[in-house]
């Protein structure tokens, strides 16, 4: 099973990436001048073994959906509505559950990290947001492991794989 969708920009999503990039570069001089600590959520959406991952349009590396909550929003929250506002897929907060929290000094900031994961009982219709969403597709953890993620998502990966052979043995 291969899922992938790669965005397809119009010159005015171009505008936004352009926008995009040039405020996330920025940012980057802030957090390494100030050094803050920011938290935020990722969510992992699984669907027959495999992890849905995503490339920004402002960064290198690959990483799970997701972003800064809003006022009085619960990691769940957050996750659900940052996964159906970057990639078109809707999960109940109540669906999505909270399995890794992690800091990592990441971009210049104290970036402190929950991800929340829920695992779909059909594979995900994924229509990805063009002006920050570059691509997106369904991978095998494995897979993930051996390209460039943020270091959150690496972290997570690794306990996951560790608590799975823990309850194999």
């Amino acid at each position: 099973m291969a899922i992938f969708v790669q965005a397809s920009p119009t010159p005015l999503d171009h505008a936004y990436r352009l926008a995009y990039k040039v405020a996330h570069r920025l940012l980057r001089v802030y957090w390494t001048l100030r050094r803050p600590h920011k938290g935020g959520t990722l969510v992992a959406i699984w669907y027959a073994g495999q992890i849905l991952i995503v490339k920004n349009t402002y960064r290198k590396q690959h990483t799970l959906p997701g972003g800064y909550p809003r006022h009085d929003e619960t990691p769940s929250q957050t996750g659900a509505r940052e996964l159906e506002e970057e990639c078109g897929i809707h999960v109940r907060p109540e669906e999505v559950r909270l399995v890794y929290r992690g800091q990592h000094l990441f971009e210049g900031r104290n970036d402190d990290v929950t991800i929340v994961e829920v695992e779909l009982a059909m594979p995900p219709a994924i229509r990805i947001d063009p002006r920050e969403i570059a691509s997106a597709r369904m991978a095998p953890p494995e897979e993930v492991l051996g390209l460039l993620i943020v270091p959150h998502l690496r972290e997570y990966l690794e306990q996951r794989s560790a608590r799975a052979g823990a309850s194999i043995a």
